[in-house]
């Protein structure tokens, strides 16, 4: 559950990194896990998708017009997509907890990035610090997805 956890973090912050990141390993077959929602994100279409949404988001965070991350439907895309990744990275048969995980941690981490984001944001500027937390994030997630799965 600990890669459920970590990528809901990941939505938390950008919702659709972990798309991406999920696209690209799925398109590799490099998913350690055989789910429904891995073998969804192989799917060319849906692949290309994911990998376009988190394009967009992250140059659209760079706009001055950018909304919180917090307000509603940001934070429902972010609850979404850290579900649906918690899911496909959780091990058979706990999909339904790797949901809940990856839900609870994109919520807490949403509000906790907001409020570490304006502070830096005050210090560096918007595009500056988008550009390095896209990075960070971007990294965390692929090797997040990339990360062999513990079982118990």
């Amino acid at each position: 559950m600990l890669r459920s956890l970590l990528i809901g973090l990941v939505a938390g912050q950008r919702a659709m990194t972990p798309l991406a990141a999920l696209a690209g390993a799925a398109q590799r077959g490099t998913l350690p896990e055989d789910t429904a929602g891995a073998r969804l994100m192989a799917a060319p279409l849906i692949s290309a998708g994911g990998v376009a949404m988190a394009a967009a988001e992250m140059a659209g965070d760079k706009m001055k017009t950018a909304p919180d991350r917090t307000v509603f439907l940001g934070l429902l895309a972010r609850t979404i997509t850290g579900g649906f990744a918690g899911a496909a990275l959780a091990p058979p048969k706990r999909q339904l907890t790797g949901a809940a995980v990856g839900i609870g941690a994109a919520i807490l981490s949403s509000y906790g990035g907001l409020a570490a984001r304006k502070w830096a944001m005050e210090r560096w500027g918007q595009t500056s610090t988008g550009f390095v937390e896209d990075a960070i994030l971007m990294s965390a997630a692929t090797a997040i997805v990339h990360a062999r799965p513990a079982h118990a």
